[in-house]
């Protein structure tokens, strides 16, 4: 048994420590720079930082006990209640309900102990041990879950729009992010189909000017698909094709005005919680990211790195559209387009390019056959 499995429980359990390092020697290769942790199964005297604090949701003391680790004046530790309907994770004052698909498997905590060793944070791990079954590490040559109807839902969110948000083609294509109108005209000019316009700290009527410049040269096109950053309200008034939002705008957001105005929705995310929480509202397409570290953008999320972004889309590949993101460049793109995604925004590799019609060019025949313009 590795030194890291030996300590990783408090009580010391040896039962458990062998069936993590087990199931860790069956998940792969994964960067080992993962933070420090303890899975506390009896919650200590005085909790460390790393602590992950399990209890029965039935353990009234221990429940008590775990909360006043997990508030916000004490964000180094994590508390995780259960039961057989699912868990709820506590840090630093954030509360993340799941409700399992399955009853829940008899090593899943040995499991979280896994996947906290490959260097997910811990609501990630958390989702993934949800979804394992007794004896997954056994199964076949792959043991990471990504059957879909084996993990649990993000609980307590509001019901998905009705009417639903139109589709997206499966297939996007090489996916421009640009900072103005004239840059969306020109990406379009260059034969690029998908395109998101990103304004920053615009004044209200510029804004709205450069939306309106952006949809009206997405109508010259009928194949393209102008997406606006954020400003969905003035993305419905011009009859945009679609907006994209980030996780902290479905909280204010109406979902339901932006679907009742026929705009494609495309949401970010940066990890398994954030994947659940964001197909919960059915959008035309999911981003996942970053892919590699981005200067672009100011981004909570690490970078995600190759051997992430596969296992989303195996996950949700199914269910979605997929758009890769963050810190791609030509080099890079073939080995993104590798992992499953059908489509890679891209930022800096062509508005920072020093001929931009030649980096679309180039970007353009990473991507192997026609567009799907339909």
């Amino acid at each position: 048994m590795s030194a890291r499995f030996a300590d990783a429980f408090w009580p010391p359990a040896d039962e458990l420590a062998e069936a993590a390092e087990q199931i860790r020697a069956r998940l792969g290769d994964w960067p080992g720079d993962a933070a420090p942790w303890r899975l506390c199964v009896a919650v200590p005297g005085a909790p460390a930082q790393g602590d992950v604090l399990i209890v029965s949701a039935g353990d009234h003391d221990a429940r008590a006990r775990a909360s006043a680790v997990s508030r916000p004046a004490a964000p180094d530790a994590v508390a995780i209640e259960f039961d057989e309907r699912g868990a709820v994770l506590h840090a630093a004052g954030a509360r993340y309900a799941l409700e399992a698909a399955h009853p829940l498997a008899d090593d899943w905590i040995a499991a979280l102990a896994a996947f906290l060793d490959c260097g997910f944070a811990p609501v990630d791990a958390l989702v993934l041990a949800l979804a394992w079954r007794d004896g997954d590490e056994a199964r076949a040559a792959d043991a990471w879950p990504v059957d879909a109807a084996r993990f649990p839902r993000a609980a307590g969110l509001p019901a998905a729009p009705e009417p639903a948000f139109a589709p997206c083609p499966a297939q996007l294509g090489l996916y421009p992010v640009v900072p103005d109108a004239e840059w969306v005209e020109r990406v379009l000019d260059c034969g690029a189909r998908t395109v998101q316009l990103r304004v920053k700290g615009a004044p209200p009527d510029a804004l709205r000017r450069e939306i309106a410049r952006a949809v009206a040269a997405g109508r010259r096109y009928p194949d393209a698909r102008v997406f606006i950053n954020d400003h969905w309200q003035i993305a419905a008034d011009e009859g945009a094709y679609g907006v994209h939002l980030g996780q902290e705008d479905l909280e204010t957001a109406d979902l339901a005005a932006i679907a009742r105005a026929g705009l494609r929705l495309g949401l970010s995310s940066h990890g398994y919680y954030e994947m659940l929480r964001a197909l919960h509202a059915r959008p035309s397409y999911l981003a996942l990211g970053p892919v590699f570290a981005t200067a672009t953008k100011a981004v909570a999320a690490p970078p995600q790195g190759l051997a992430r972004i596969a296992r989303y889309v195996r996950f949700a590949g199914t269910q979605v559209p997929l758009v890769a993101i963050g810190g791609v460049g030509l080099d890079a793109l073939p080995a993104v387009l590798a992992t499953g995604v059908g489509s890679v925004a891209v930022v800096s590799a062509i508005t920072g390019a020093s001929d931009y019609r030649a980096a679309i060019a180039a970007l353009q025949h990473c991507f192997s056959g026609p567009f799907d313009n339909h």
